[in-house]
């Protein structure tokens, strides 16, 4: 998720600072945009000299010392003491005004602000996957934040090419909110079974969805999939209508958690998963 942010944020002519502790993942991550760059290119959507310049706007770290900028978004693991130490470590090597994005699937913006000295500071950019081609961003005010900066936050999606939602912070937000049931049923009907995960992915997606359930589970990622479906099962009291899928859970365990492993519901490619 963060490679995807970063390229659609330096496609629009903005340097980004791309962090993460493990080099080796920076590594991969660098290789990964170079690749779809060299995609693009060989599409003729860019100029070879714009392929370069988008590659060049991107600073690839391993050290935190280096990642200090006026806007700092967040997508690390779906923890939230993981993405509360994150923000307040990055806190201290930047300015009073920089703000602090996270772009949590469905864990409370609120409670990981509320965690902070800087509440105010901190809002929801809730982007989806692939980033750099999805255009909706889900923009996650809570209490703490201003107008001000909510409207700073939606001119910056724009800025990048993006469709902002503003929306309260409330379990789910708005698209995993909706999206629960399409999951959810589709993994009952496999489970049953009504019929095999191909079929329905198949009719669904002959009903007009671009992808259908299994395959779109395979490409966010199991483990996010069925943790965001964990999250509102506990949010919402636990309805039998949220249950999440023991079948998924079991897959999750098993390290199938998608297109980034290989496989999942499906099998994929070793370049497909890289």
């Amino acid at each position: 998720m963060g490679r995807g942010i970063s390229l659609a944020i330096a496609a629009k002519g903005i340097r980004v600072i791309l962090y993460d502790l493990d080099a080796g993942m920076i590594s991969s991550a660098a290789g990964h945009i170079h690749r779809e760059l060299e995609q693009e290119f060989e599409k003729k959507r860019i100029p070879a000299d714009e392929k370069e310049n988008i590659f060049k706007r991107i600073r690839f770290t391993s050290s935190m010392a280096d990642c200090q900028a006026p806007l700092i978004i967040e997508a690390i693991v779906e923890k939230p003491g993981a993405k509360e130490s994150l923000l307040i470590e990055l806190e201290r090597i930047n300015t009073k005004q920089t703000i602090f994005a996270t772009n949590t699937s469905s864990l409370s913006v609120s409670g990981i602000a509320a965690q902070t000295h800087f509440p105010e500071r901190v809002i929801g950019l809730h982007f989806f996957n692939p980033a750099n081609r999805m255009k909706l961003v889900e923009v996650v005010r809570t209490k703490y934040v201003s107008d001000e900066l909510t409207s700073r936050m939606t001119g910056f999606v724009l800025q990048i090419g993006k469709t902002p939602v503003v929306c309260k912070d409330d379990p789910g937000f708005i698209v995993n909110r909706v999206a629960r049931p399409f999951y959810l049923e589709a993994l009952r009907l496999a489970e049953q079974p009504v019929a095999d995960i191909a079929t329905i992915d198949k009719l669904m997606e002959s009903a007009g969805f671009k992808m259908g359930p299994f395959h779109l589970m395979d490409l966010i990622g199991n483990d996010i999939n069925y943790m965001v479906s964990s999250s509102l099962y506990e949010a919402f009291g636990r309805p039998a209508r949220l249950k999440p899928s023991g079948w998924q859970e079991e897959i999750v365990k098993k390290g199938a958690l998608g297109k980034k492993t290989g496989n999942g519901f499906f099998q994929y490619s070793k370049s497909s998963a890289e």
